[in-house]
Protein backbone atom coordinates (compact mmCIF):
# COMPACT_ATOMS: atom_id res chain seq x y z
CA UNK A 1 0.00 0.00 0.00
CA UNK A 2 1.35 3.43 -0.86
CA UNK A 3 1.78 6.28 1.56
CA UNK A 4 -1.35 7.82 0.01
CA UNK A 5 -3.45 4.89 1.16
CA UNK A 6 -5.76 2.62 -0.78
CA UNK A 7 -7.89 5.44 -2.21
CA UNK A 8 -4.85 7.33 -3.40
CA UNK A 9 -3.33 4.22 -4.96
CA UNK A 10 -6.56 3.43 -6.80
CA UNK A 11 -6.88 7.02 -8.03
CA UNK A 12 -3.27 7.08 -9.24
CA UNK A 13 -3.76 3.77 -11.04
CA UNK A 14 -6.86 5.01 -12.89
CA UNK A 15 -5.32 8.38 -13.75
CA UNK A 16 -2.10 6.67 -14.82
CA UNK A 17 -4.03 4.36 -17.14
CA UNK A 18 -5.92 7.30 -18.67
CA UNK A 19 -2.74 9.33 -19.11
CA UNK A 20 -0.88 6.35 -20.59
CA UNK A 21 -3.69 5.73 -23.05
CA UNK A 22 -3.70 9.39 -24.05
CA UNK A 23 0.07 9.46 -24.58
CA UNK A 24 0.03 6.20 -26.53
CA UNK A 25 -2.89 7.22 -28.78
CA UNK A 26 -0.77 8.16 -31.85
CA UNK A 27 1.18 4.91 -31.60
CA UNK A 28 -1.99 2.86 -31.22
CA UNK A 29 -3.50 4.64 -34.23
CA UNK A 30 -0.42 3.84 -36.30
CA UNK A 31 -0.49 0.17 -35.28
CA UNK A 32 -4.21 -0.35 -35.84
CA UNK A 33 -4.59 1.91 -38.86
CA UNK A 34 -7.63 3.64 -37.32
CA UNK A 35 -7.74 7.38 -37.86
CA UNK A 36 -9.82 9.12 -35.15
CA UNK A 37 -11.12 11.51 -37.81
CA UNK A 38 -11.43 8.93 -40.59
CA UNK A 39 -15.00 8.11 -41.61
CA UNK A 40 -16.51 4.89 -42.95
CA UNK A 41 -20.21 5.31 -43.64
CA UNK A 42 -20.60 1.58 -44.28
CA UNK A 43 -19.80 0.92 -40.61
CA UNK A 44 -22.04 3.52 -38.99
CA UNK A 45 -23.25 2.58 -35.49
CA UNK A 46 -21.40 -0.72 -35.53
CA UNK A 47 -21.72 -2.38 -32.10
CA UNK A 48 -18.63 -3.39 -30.11
CA UNK A 49 -16.72 -6.11 -31.94
CA UNK A 50 -13.22 -7.54 -32.32
CA UNK A 51 -12.38 -4.93 -34.98
CA UNK A 52 -13.95 -2.07 -33.02
CA UNK A 53 -13.88 -2.97 -29.29
CA UNK A 54 -16.06 0.01 -28.31
CA UNK A 55 -18.09 0.25 -31.52
CA UNK A 56 -18.28 3.06 -34.07
CA UNK A 57 -20.12 6.38 -34.14
CA UNK A 58 -22.52 8.07 -36.54
CA UNK A 59 -19.76 8.51 -39.15
CA UNK A 60 -18.22 5.08 -38.75
CA UNK A 61 -15.27 6.35 -36.70
CA UNK A 62 -13.72 4.04 -34.13
CA UNK A 63 -15.00 5.07 -30.68
CA UNK A 64 -12.03 3.62 -28.78
CA UNK A 65 -9.56 5.65 -30.82
CA UNK A 66 -11.58 8.82 -30.46
CA UNK A 67 -11.83 8.18 -26.72
CA UNK A 68 -8.03 7.99 -26.46
CA UNK A 69 -7.55 11.16 -28.49
CA UNK A 70 -10.33 12.81 -26.50
CA UNK A 71 -8.38 12.00 -23.34
CA UNK A 72 -5.44 13.97 -24.74
CA UNK A 73 -7.64 17.02 -25.14
CA UNK A 74 -9.72 16.79 -21.96
CA UNK A 75 -6.80 15.95 -19.65
CA UNK A 76 -4.55 18.59 -21.23
CA UNK A 77 -7.21 21.29 -20.86
CA UNK A 78 -7.92 20.26 -17.28
CA UNK A 79 -4.26 20.26 -16.27
CA UNK A 80 -3.34 23.48 -18.08
CA UNK A 81 -6.32 25.46 -16.78
CA UNK A 82 -5.84 24.17 -13.23
CA UNK A 83 -2.14 25.10 -13.23
CA UNK A 84 -2.90 28.55 -14.65
CA UNK A 85 -5.67 29.20 -12.11
CA UNK A 86 -3.50 27.94 -9.24
CA UNK A 87 -0.60 30.14 -10.31
CA UNK A 88 -2.79 33.25 -10.39
CA UNK A 89 -4.53 32.37 -7.13
CA UNK A 90 -1.26 31.55 -5.37
CA UNK A 91 0.31 34.86 -6.37
CA UNK A 92 -2.71 36.88 -5.25
CA UNK A 93 -3.22 34.95 -2.01
CA UNK A 94 0.47 35.09 -1.11
CA UNK A 95 0.72 38.84 -1.60
CA UNK A 96 -2.57 39.50 0.20
CA UNK A 97 -1.78 37.23 3.14
CA UNK A 98 1.78 38.41 3.73
CA UNK A 99 1.39 42.14 3.12
CA UNK A 100 -2.03 42.51 4.73
CA UNK A 101 -3.59 45.93 5.26
CA UNK A 102 -5.00 47.83 2.30
CA UNK A 103 -3.41 45.45 -0.20
CA UNK A 104 -5.13 42.50 1.45
CA UNK A 105 -8.50 44.25 1.54
CA UNK A 106 -8.32 45.29 -2.11
CA UNK A 107 -7.28 41.87 -3.38
CA UNK A 108 -9.85 40.03 -1.27
CA UNK A 109 -12.66 42.32 -2.42
CA UNK A 110 -11.69 41.53 -6.01
CA UNK A 111 -11.63 37.84 -5.09
CA UNK A 112 -15.08 38.06 -3.52
CA UNK A 113 -16.36 39.82 -6.62
CA UNK A 114 -15.21 37.01 -8.90
CA UNK A 115 -16.56 34.37 -6.49
CA UNK A 116 -19.99 36.04 -6.55
CA UNK A 117 -20.34 35.47 -10.31
CA UNK A 118 -22.33 32.46 -11.53
CA UNK A 119 -19.43 30.59 -13.08
CA UNK A 120 -21.13 28.28 -15.58
CA UNK A 121 -23.39 30.93 -17.21
CA UNK A 122 -20.42 33.30 -17.48
CA UNK A 123 -18.30 30.56 -19.02
CA UNK A 124 -21.02 29.79 -21.55
CA UNK A 125 -21.34 33.45 -22.55
CA UNK A 126 -17.59 33.94 -22.93
CA UNK A 127 -17.11 30.63 -24.73
CA UNK A 128 -19.73 31.72 -27.28
CA UNK A 129 -17.53 34.63 -28.39
CA UNK A 130 -16.19 34.01 -31.88
CA UNK A 131 -12.35 34.21 -31.85
CA UNK A 132 -12.37 35.30 -35.49
CA UNK A 133 -14.17 38.53 -34.53
CA UNK A 134 -11.32 39.29 -32.13
CA UNK A 135 -8.74 38.81 -34.84
CA UNK A 136 -7.58 35.42 -33.52
CA UNK A 137 -6.94 32.45 -35.81
CA UNK A 138 -9.41 29.60 -35.62
CA UNK A 139 -8.33 26.04 -35.00
CA UNK A 140 -7.78 23.33 -32.41
CA UNK A 141 -5.23 25.27 -30.39
CA UNK A 142 -7.45 28.36 -30.36
CA UNK A 143 -10.31 26.31 -28.90
CA UNK A 144 -7.98 24.82 -26.29
CA UNK A 145 -6.49 28.19 -25.38
CA UNK A 146 -9.92 29.80 -25.13
CA UNK A 147 -11.19 27.26 -22.62
CA UNK A 148 -7.98 27.35 -20.59
CA UNK A 149 -8.03 31.16 -20.44
CA UNK A 150 -11.71 31.37 -19.50
CA UNK A 151 -11.52 28.72 -16.77
CA UNK A 152 -8.29 30.16 -15.35
CA UNK A 153 -9.78 33.65 -15.28
CA UNK A 154 -12.59 32.49 -12.99
CA UNK A 155 -10.97 29.55 -11.21
CA UNK A 156 -8.29 31.32 -9.15
CA UNK A 157 -10.32 32.82 -6.23
CA UNK A 158 -10.64 29.58 -4.23
CA UNK A 159 -6.89 29.01 -4.39
CA UNK A 160 -6.29 32.65 -3.47
CA UNK A 161 -8.41 32.40 -0.34
CA UNK A 162 -6.72 29.17 0.78
CA UNK A 163 -3.23 30.54 0.23
CA UNK A 164 -4.09 33.83 1.94
CA UNK A 165 -5.31 32.02 5.05
CA UNK A 166 -2.16 29.91 5.19
CA UNK A 167 0.08 32.92 4.56
CA UNK A 168 -1.59 34.86 7.38
CA UNK A 169 -0.65 32.08 9.79
CA UNK A 170 2.87 31.49 8.47
CA UNK A 171 3.94 35.13 8.46
CA UNK A 172 3.70 35.21 12.28
CA UNK A 173 5.99 32.24 12.84
CA UNK A 174 9.43 32.63 14.34
CA UNK A 175 11.43 31.68 11.26
CA UNK A 176 9.67 34.37 9.22
CA UNK A 177 10.31 36.95 11.94
CA UNK A 178 13.96 35.88 12.02
CA UNK A 179 14.30 36.29 8.26
CA UNK A 180 12.69 39.70 8.50
CA UNK A 181 15.06 40.71 11.30
CA UNK A 182 18.05 39.61 9.21
CA UNK A 183 17.00 42.04 6.49
CA UNK A 184 15.54 39.64 3.94
CA UNK A 185 13.37 41.33 1.34
CA UNK A 186 9.62 40.83 1.22
CA UNK A 187 9.89 38.97 -2.06
CA UNK A 188 12.51 36.59 -0.67
CA UNK A 189 10.51 35.91 2.48
CA UNK A 190 7.34 35.22 0.52
CA UNK A 191 9.03 32.91 -1.99
CA UNK A 192 11.56 31.16 0.24
CA UNK A 193 9.71 30.94 3.56
CA UNK A 194 5.98 31.51 3.20
CA UNK A 195 5.27 29.83 -0.15
CA UNK A 196 6.77 26.39 0.73
CA UNK A 197 4.52 26.26 3.79
CA UNK A 198 1.48 26.85 1.58
CA UNK A 199 2.28 23.86 -0.64
CA UNK A 200 -0.34 21.50 0.78
CA UNK A 201 -3.46 23.65 0.17
CA UNK A 202 -2.08 24.62 -3.25
CA UNK A 203 -1.53 20.99 -4.20
CA UNK A 204 -4.97 19.87 -3.04
CA UNK A 205 -6.74 22.85 -4.65
CA UNK A 206 -4.92 22.27 -7.94
CA UNK A 207 -5.91 18.60 -7.98
CA UNK A 208 -9.56 19.50 -7.39
CA UNK A 209 -9.38 22.21 -10.07
CA UNK A 210 -8.29 19.65 -12.67
CA UNK A 211 -11.46 17.65 -12.12
CA UNK A 212 -13.63 20.77 -12.17
CA UNK A 213 -12.04 21.95 -15.41
CA UNK A 214 -12.64 18.60 -17.10
CA UNK A 215 -16.32 18.96 -16.21
CA UNK A 216 -16.42 22.54 -17.51
CA UNK A 217 -14.74 21.51 -20.76
CA UNK A 218 -17.18 18.63 -21.15
CA UNK A 219 -20.18 20.89 -20.60
CA UNK A 220 -18.94 23.57 -23.01
CA UNK A 221 -18.03 21.01 -25.68
CA UNK A 222 -21.36 19.25 -25.18
CA UNK A 223 -23.10 22.58 -25.86
CA UNK A 224 -20.96 23.13 -28.96
CA UNK A 225 -19.00 26.00 -27.41
CA UNK A 226 -15.78 24.19 -26.56
CA UNK A 227 -13.60 21.87 -28.62
CA UNK A 228 -15.01 21.73 -32.13
CA UNK A 229 -15.28 18.55 -34.25
CA UNK A 230 -13.60 16.73 -35.86
CA UNK A 231 -11.14 17.12 -32.95
CA UNK A 232 -12.46 14.67 -30.34
CA UNK A 233 -12.99 15.48 -26.69
CA UNK A 234 -15.08 13.61 -24.17
CA UNK A 235 -17.59 16.45 -24.14
CA UNK A 236 -18.21 16.73 -27.87
CA UNK A 237 -18.37 12.93 -28.15
CA UNK A 238 -21.42 13.14 -25.90
CA UNK A 239 -22.93 15.76 -28.20
CA UNK A 240 -23.09 13.28 -31.06
CA UNK A 241 -24.52 10.61 -28.75
CA UNK A 242 -27.53 12.48 -27.40
CA UNK A 243 -29.73 11.79 -30.44
CA UNK A 244 -28.82 8.11 -30.67
CA UNK A 245 -28.98 7.09 -27.03
CA UNK A 246 -31.38 4.22 -27.78
CA UNK A 247 -29.96 3.25 -31.14
CA UNK A 248 -26.28 3.22 -30.07
CA UNK A 249 -26.04 3.64 -26.28
CA UNK A 250 -22.29 2.92 -26.27
CA UNK A 251 -21.69 6.35 -27.81
CA UNK A 252 -22.83 7.93 -24.55
CA UNK A 253 -21.62 5.25 -22.14
CA UNK A 254 -17.90 5.33 -22.94
CA UNK A 255 -17.19 9.09 -22.88
CA UNK A 256 -19.50 9.48 -19.88
CA UNK A 257 -17.68 6.71 -18.06
CA UNK A 258 -14.31 8.28 -18.93
CA UNK A 259 -15.40 11.63 -17.47
CA UNK A 260 -16.76 9.91 -14.36
CA UNK A 261 -13.57 7.90 -13.79
CA UNK A 262 -11.27 10.87 -14.36
CA UNK A 263 -13.14 13.32 -12.12
CA UNK A 264 -13.83 10.78 -9.36
CA UNK A 265 -10.20 9.64 -9.36
CA UNK A 266 -8.93 13.22 -9.18
CA UNK A 267 -11.23 13.95 -6.25
CA UNK A 268 -10.08 10.77 -4.48
CA UNK A 269 -6.46 11.73 -5.08
CA UNK A 270 -7.04 15.23 -3.69
CA UNK A 271 -8.68 13.75 -0.60
CA UNK A 272 -5.77 11.31 -0.17
CA UNK A 273 -3.27 14.16 -0.48
CA UNK A 274 -5.17 16.10 2.17
CA UNK A 275 -5.06 13.08 4.50
CA UNK A 276 -1.39 12.53 3.78
CA UNK A 277 -0.16 16.08 4.42
CA UNK A 278 -2.63 17.34 7.04
CA UNK A 279 -1.56 15.96 10.46
CA UNK A 280 -4.90 16.92 12.01
CA UNK A 281 -6.81 14.67 9.58
CA UNK A 282 -4.27 11.84 9.93
CA UNK A 283 -4.81 11.86 13.70
CA UNK A 284 -8.57 11.36 13.34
Amino acid sequence: MTRLGLRGAFALAVLGALALGALAAPGIAALTGFDPAGTDLLKRYAPPSWDHPLGTDELGRDVAMRLLYGARVSLAVGLAAALAASTIGTAIGLVAGYLGGAVDRALMRATDGVLSLPVLPVLIVLAAVDPAKLGLPQGEFTDLGKIVAIVAAFGWPKVARLVRGQALAVRERDFVRAARALGASRARIMLAHVLPNCATPILVATALAVGGTILYESVLSFLGLGIQPPTPSWGNMLTGAQETIWQAPWLAIWPGLAILLAVASINLLADALQDRFDPRRRAQ
